[in-house]
């Protein structure tokens, strides 16, 4: 479960404790001044009662005090706060900008000062702090003991949820929204919502309501929409924008039960049942048969931003170093989380382990990773897809990191009838390009026994290649024409039979088969050639149904 911290009494102690410098980073300025106006009024938390007095490069000391003198000067503002005589929390805005930083050297007379006033706030007759809010965090070395950094996380489900109601109490009255939402749907809107800013989630659902006069479960697309303008921001991972739903998906119904069944699992109403979030799943098997496919269908299944992760991007120096990069990528994912985080092709990115050409970063980046996939307290999901799995470290595939991890094998009768039924749907639009051909039982039946030992991306590639034929010729297609382009096709377990072999081999008890036990047994033994005879009559995966 996530640990809840009490920001509010967390900084009214340290108030209390005479902390002369405090660091807060965050945009959200109204979001701390609100906060530290209610800990300065309130006795009962803080003891003694403080004005909360502000400072900015542009104004200058605001509010009553206004009138002691010009105090834009940092240096003038930092004198004024020394001989100010009454309780107070000063609250410094933008101050980083004196501390050095894109390329800028720090002020070291505004250091000075600091350092030198910090005893005598300590030792004030009235207790004093000082609060840096900047949007960045940027401390320079020689303040590091003095000053007290605090984290500042985004709005909780509770804060949103409670901006959420108000917005909805007042549509309500004025009568021009319509309201469409149980608390369910509320909850999962909120949740989409977590890894906004305040401002920025109110925004979400104001345009939300606005767009069609109504605010309903179908507003989470919204949502997502603000959240990929964060990631776009990162340079590190790409926001995915699918259209693709399970009934894209041909087969691989045991996986898909698996994650129906987690479906939902972030949200308040699974902790009364004591579950955790879901960690991840580990998705490996033959080439061209669903894994990335299935990865894209989840986001759309769980109503959740899928980010894809380019581990080739966190070894870039473009953006920063390494470590910091894979910090980065973990840091957005989680602030926006719920969310899911796919990985594909893993064993790629994770290549260099134990090489000594990169100084161990490969090494460390990857220890990184697996001690947050281990730790994580975010509703994070890991989607990592793999062909090569043998070459992936063994700390990587034990329990704890992943909740499972599924094998796809080649696609049983069963399921390519329907890869076939789903490409076949999706093309044959135009009764003229369709013609007499039917997407019939007896047609797909047809089609799947041509493509025994067939990938979904061979079978996906066979349908457009016989459309091309019909296209050529100006005419409508027929099933002759699918059946031609099969027969000529040499797949990938005839070309790599060796390959495969050794992948399921490794499955066999390594991983559960994403195939369900029914589709399985169907499976036949009459193959042409001799090399797909030998993978077919022995199918990878272990045999567990969910």
């Amino acid at each position: 479960m996530e640990k809840k911290v009490d920001r509010k009494r967390l900084m009214a102690n340290l108030f209390k404790a005479r902390f002369p410098f405090l660091y807060l980073s965050t945009w959200e300025e109204d979001r701390v001044l609100s906060l530290i106006h209610s800990i300065a009024s309130n006795q009962e938390l803080i003891k003694t009662q403080r004005k909360v007095i502000t400072w900015k490069v542009t104004t200058g000391i605001s509010g009553e005090e206004i009138g002691k003198g010009d105090t834009k000067s940092a240096l003038k503002a930092l004198e004024w706060i020394e001989n100010y005589e009454e309780p107070a929390i000063f609250v410094l805005q933008d101050f980083h900008i004196f501390f050095g930083s894109e390329g800028r050297l720090p002020d070291y007379q505004i250091i000075r000062k600091l350092r030198d006033i910090s005893s005598s706030l300590k030792r004030s007759p009235n207790p004093k702090n000082v609060v840096f809010l900047s949007p960045v965090l940027n401390l320079p070395h020689d303040l590091e003991k003095d000053i007290t950094i605090v984290d500042f996380d985004l709005p909780t489900f509770t804060e949103i949820k409670q901006s959420l109601d108000e917005m909805i109490e007042v549509n309500k009255q004025s009568g021009r929204i319509e309201i469409n939402l149980n608390e369910e749907e509320k909850e999962k809107l909120v949740k989409a919502a977590l890894g906004l800013t305040l401002s920025e989630a109110e925004n979400a659902f104001a345009r939300a309501m606005v767009e069609d006069g109504k605010l309903s479960i179908d507003d989470v697309e919204v949502i997502l929409e603000e959240k990929e303008q964060i990631i776009k921001k990162t340079g590190i991972l790409e926001f995915v924008n699918s259209s693709l739903n399970m009934k894209d998906v041909g087969g691989l119904e045991n996986l898909k039960r698996w994650l129906r069944k987690r479906n939902k699992s972030w949200l308040e109403s699974a902790q009364k049942y004591g579950l955790p979030s879901p960690k991840g799943v580990l998705i490996t098997g033959v080439p061209g048969c669903g894994k990335s496919l299935i990865s894209k269908a989840i986001s759309e299944m769980w109503q959740l931003p899928l980010l894809r992760l380019d581990v080739g991007k966190i070894f870039s120096g473009i953006v920063g170093s390494s470590e910091e990069n894979m910090r980065k990528a973990i840091q957005t994912a989680e602030a926006i989380a719920p969310s899911i985080l796919w990985i594909d092709e893993i064993e790629k990115g994770f290549s260099g382990l134990g090489s000594s050409g990169d100084s161990g970063t490969t090494s460390r980046i990857f220890g990184h990773f697996l001690t947050w996939m281990q730790e994580k307290e975010k509703p994070v999901f890991v989607i990592a897809t793999a062909n090569n799995i043998s070459s992936l470290p063994p700390e990587m595939l034990r329990k704890g990191r992943f909740d499972e991890i599924f094998f796809v094998d080649l696609p049983t009768k069963r399921e390519r009838v329907e890869i076939f039924r789903v490409h076949l749907k999706k093309r044959l639009k135009n009764p003229t390009v369709s013609g007499d051909f039917e997407i019939t039982d007896g047609n797909l039946n047809a089609l799947a026994e041509l493509t025994e030992g067939f990938v979904g991306a061979e079978i996906e590639q066979a349908v457009i290649n016989g459309l091309f034929e019909a296209f050529y010729e100006e005419r409508s297609v027929t099933l002759t024409d699918f059946e031609k382009i099969c027969r000529q096709f040499v797949p990938l377990s005839v070309t790599q039979a060796e390959q495969i072999k050794r992948i399921r081999d490794w499955a066999n008890v390594r991983a559960v088969a994403a195939t369900p036990r029914e589709d399985r047994t169907e499976y036949t033994e009459n193959d042409e050639t001799e090399a797909s005879h030998d993978i077919n009559t022995s199918r990878g995966g272990r045999t567990i149904d969910f």
